[in-house]
């Protein structure tokens, strides 16, 4: 993968495919530009995750996981980590979250990268590890799993990971909620 320009490739193709009328993703553009080290969380105001709403095939349930740290029910998702796509780093966190099984992407994507959803939102920092408050400018993706296989949830980032009804993205991720509106089941 060359990190840069698939990044470069993929916000570009998400902002002239699929992005709404006022996501204009100022600050990620602006660090892309500006040649910050985007695959690195030292890197501020920001940098990259990754992160999966994965739907039963009838899209009716998301598989959510109620994460340790920020004490709230999320879809699973982490900081990029070295992957030959995007989509492989978000589908990662969600198998080593969940435990999830049987993970397809979904076919809205058509096997190509593109995001989703660009979600740049503030995260707050960690004083213990002199880390101040940040950006994630999370790459989203969609995944399809069978909600009757097992869960096994990684204790040490995940309190629980739980198939909830998809309405419950209201809360979470109302853009994506108002995109999954629109898609036909597969």
């Amino acid at each position: 993968m060359d990190f840069r320009n698939d990044l470069t490739r993929a916000v570009e193709r998400y902002r002239a495919e699929i992005a709404g009328p006022h996501e204009h993703l100022a600050l990620l553009r602006w660090q892309m530009t500006e040649g910050h080290a985007l695959d690195r969380r030292d890197t501020f105001p920001g940098h990259l995750t990754t992160s999966a709403f994965v739907l039963s095939p009838d899209h009716a349930q998301v598989l959510l996981i109620d994460h340790v740290v920020i004490g709230r029910w999320l879809q699973p998702g982490g900081h990029w980590e070295e992957a030959e796509h995007f989509h492989l780093s978000a589908a990662r966190e969600a198998i080593e979250e969940t435990g999830v099984q049987g993970l397809a992407l979904h076919p809205w994507h058509r096997g190509a990268d593109l995001p989703f959803t660009i979600d740049s939102h503030d995260v707050p920092g960690k004083p213990s590890r002199g880390e101040p408050a940040h950006i994630h400018h999370d790459l989203q993706y969609l995944f399809l799993a069978d909600p009757a296989l097992p869960l096994v949830a990684q204790v040490e980032e995940v309190h629980a990971a739980a198939w909830k009804p998809v309405g419950t993205l209201a809360g979470i991720a109302p853009r994506a909620l108002e995109r999954l509106s629109h898609l036909p089941t597969p």
